[in-house]
């Protein structure tokens, strides 16, 4: 982990602020001759790096595991939220968004995420070592939340899948949590040393002093602050892509993909960078935990709009997508299932992240 001193650098407190100025501008109508969606795509990036920043900052204080719950459980809420906002906007219309959100943000961070980290990490480090109980706990859990919530319901009878009658509906939203909840209480209490590198006191004792409580704090607070713009801005940029995505005769579908990535950039730079640092435990802590938050955050948040709206709620994906998100758990159990990995398991993934991509936009 990197040194961080008793005060924030300037353009980390500055760049969340730039960011809900550009986001002013943008509901104020300006468009500077047609620029303002360049201005708000790099205003996103930056604030995608000041939020790595601050991540950084906060989890050097509080320590791990807890350190790669701060990212994940912030990025996790605020696209819960956003989910939340767009079926209550959109009604109906919307019973597909939290399904294609989810299986979207499940492949890139099991493929993408996780392939890139692996590779990255290879190449400088060569062989590098985890802690293989803590992958394996969270393997297991993202396992069993997968299969009941994107793959079950397409087996059902009660309805016609991909559909949960609301009694199901209800009995899943709670089963993904009382699973997400578990998870995080053998990550941060019971099995706390399950999720910490196999060298932590060595590495700790490397590491520079932590930041005070105070600058923590503000840290967390430009966190948040900066992260909810990253969102908004990524939301004010989809017509962009969706213009783009439909000019170049794409499916649909790819705009998700499209936006689910830029939401996990906080997130995927924050990992890639712990595995170049040779922290490969930090890395894949914070990149199992966002899937499972993902999950286990989000089912329960749309599940009770809708029933409470009556809504139906569309959860099971195709057999094309089964398969491929079968097959991406299967590599992920055997290439994290020796506690140590290479640049091979990374090029396996990133070949099926690639044949995800592939396979959304020529169906």
């Amino acid at each position: 982990m990197s040194q961080h001193s008793e005060t924030l650098p300037a353009w980390t407190i500055a760049t969340p602020l730039l960011g809900w100025l550009l986001l002013a501008g943008s509901a104020a109508g300006l468009s500077l001759g047609g620029f303002y969606p360049a201005l708000l795509a790099a205003g996103l990036l930056a604030g995608v790096v000041a939020a790595v920043h601050h991540a950084e900052v906060v989890a050097h204080r509080v320590g791990e595991p807890f350190g790669t719950l701060v990212l994940a459980g912030a990025i996790t809420a605020i696209e819960v939220a956003l989910i939340v906002t767009l079926m209550v906007s959109g009604g109906e219309a919307t019973s597909a968004l939290a399904r294609d959100t989810i299986f979207a943000t499940v492949m890139i961070i099991l493929n993408g995420i996780v392939g890139l980290c692996l590779l990255a990490g290879g190449r400088k480090h060569g062989e590098q070592r985890f802690t293989l109980r803590g992958v394996n706990a969270a393997l297991s859990t993202l396992v069993a939340i997968i299969g009941l919530t994107l793959i079950l319901p397409n087996f059902t009878t009660t309805i016609v899948g991909p559909y949960y009658n609301a009694r199901q509906l209800g009995f899943v939203a709670v089963s993904s949590l009382v699973l997400y909840g578990a998870f995080v209480f053998v990550q941060t209490v019971r099995h706390r040393d399950y999720f910490l590198p196999e060298n932590a006191a060595a590495d700790e004792d490397a590491h520079a002093a932590p930041p005070s409580n105070k600058v923590a704090l503000a840290s967390l607070l430009c966190l948040v602050v900066g992260l909810v713009s990253v969102v908004l801005l990524a939301k004010s940029i989809s017509p962009m892509i969706e213009a783009g995505v439909a000019a170049v005769g794409a499916p649909a579908a790819l705009v998700g993909v499209i936006i689910a990535s830029i939401v996990l950039m906080p997130e995927g730079l924050a990992a890639w960078r712990a595995a170049r640092a040779d922290r490969l435990q930090t890395s894949l802590n914070l990149a199992l935990g966002s899937a499972l938050a993902s999950i286990g955050l989000s089912i329960p948040a749309v599940a009770i709009v809708s029933i409470l709206n009556g809504w139906p709620l569309a959860l099971g994906i195709d057999a094309k997508s089964t398969v491929l998100l079968s097959l991406s758990m299967m590599v992920a159990i055997l290439s994290l299932g020796l506690g140590r990995t290479t640049i091979l398991q990374g090029v396996v993934h990133l070949v099926l992240f690639a044949t995800y991509l592939f396979m959304t936009i020529f169906p």
